[in-house]
């Protein structure tokens, strides 16, 4: 028996869901939700899907088992913890919300109800994604050593974010599903410019040392005239290069690397490195990517999250460590891109400290 879901929001991402669940063997979309009727029904077009204009007459329905959040993030708190309250599981679109404190608080209510959170990550659902977390977690790569990520375009300037909120979000959930610990930096730098006076940052870099000495660098722009979507992940190897934008080679794996040897007899340490470094050059190959659109490999997971029990890949708990290294980032430009801690109140003192020297 398939599982009976209905879209909150019939806006911009609404519609992909609202394809992908009805395309879902998995599911039965049963109603989309919009305050504006008009729009929704453009989306339900002749579709035998009910059309619900109020919230609380939707998780009201006990046909429903599940609902797909679709809406402005500001929004996706209020509408979640309400149909967890109604006992719905429920996916969200990312960001999971618009702050740590309300994921938070997201997370704890599923978890105390036993319903499934997921944050509609999708790119962790693209093949090559779900290939390069296969090679990163293999140990194929050796110890990891670096991560570059580029994520550039003449974009649009969010009326209501900063750069590194509206792009960044990829990156870091990309992080999140591919490094063997998940994305667990203790703290982050972050730099943003905004040349162009448009009130907030149009220009961003995070930087986030992660465990066992290697750093991850995440550079996002809506100002460069090229775009650029590209994810180097160093190791001691071989490397992985990401590049989005060549769909006849996306992810390439390079045996090259610097190797140092330090059993030289000599005492002086310096000497020791200056003689023991080696440049390795061997091959490179690029490995085969499945066909799959990566919404229809998110919902068939929700799905398998539902009536398994498992936590999805992108559970509520990612779409927290994700918003957890955003506001550490955000504290950080406050405070003019000091290291910031990520899981803690520090940031908090930070921020604090920063006025008070302002004042002085």
């Amino acid at each position: 028996m398939s599982l009976r879901v209905a879209v909150v929001g019939a806006g911009y991402w609404g519609p992909n869901l609202v394809r992908n669940f009805r395309g879902s063997p998995d599911w039965e979309l049963v109603a989309v939700c919009d305050l504006d009727e008009a729009r929704a029904r453009k989306v339900v077009g002749d579709l035998p899907v009910d059309v619900e204009t109020s919230l609380d007459a939707l998780l009201a329905r006990d046909d429903v088992d599940a609902v797909a959040i679709a809406t402005p993030a500001r929004t996706h708190s209020r509408i979640a913890l309400a149909a967890l309250a109604a006992g719905k599981h429920v996916l969200v679109e990312k960001p999971l919300a618009s702050s740590r404190a309300e994921a938070e608080l997201m997370v704890s209510e599923a978890r105390a109800r036993g319903l499934v959170l997921m944050c509609d990550h999708t790119y962790c659902y693209t093949p090559v994604v779900r290939k390069i977390r296969e090679i990163v977690r293999s140990g194929e790569l050796g110890d990891l050593l670096f991560v570059d990520s580029v994520r550039i375009n003449l974009g649009l300037v969010q009326p209501d974010v900063d750069v590194l909120w509206d792009l960044a979000p990829h990156d870091l959930s990309i992080l999140d599903a591919v490094l063997p610990g998940g994305l667990a930096p203790e703290s982050v730098a972050a730099h943003g410019a905004d040349p162009i006076g448009a009130g907030r940052a149009c220009v961003g870099y995070l930087t986030m040392p992660l465990p066992g000495g290697a750093i991850a660098h995440v550079h996002v722009n809506w100002l460069s005239p090229t775009k650029i979507r590209q994810m180097v992940i160093g190791g001691s190897r071989r490397t992985l290069v990401w590049d989005d934008l060549n769909p006849q080679q996306r992810l390439s794996v390079y045996d090259r690397g610097v190797d140092l040897d330090l059993t030289s007899a000599s005492d002086d340490l310096a000497e020791r490195r200056s003689a023991a470094i080696s440049y390795r050059l061997g091959d490179m190959y690029a490995p085969s990517l499945p066909e799959g659109e990566a919404l229809a490999a998110m919902v068939a997971e929700f799905a398998r999250a539902v009536t398994q029990g498992d936590a999805p890949l992108t559970d509520g708990g990612a779409g927290l460590r994700v918003l957890e290294v955003l506001e550490a980032a955000s504290t950080s430009l406050t405070v003019g891109g000091a290291l910031v801690p990520v899981h803690s109140n520090d940031s908090l003192d930070l921020v604090e400290l920063a006025d008070e020297e302002a004042l002085v």
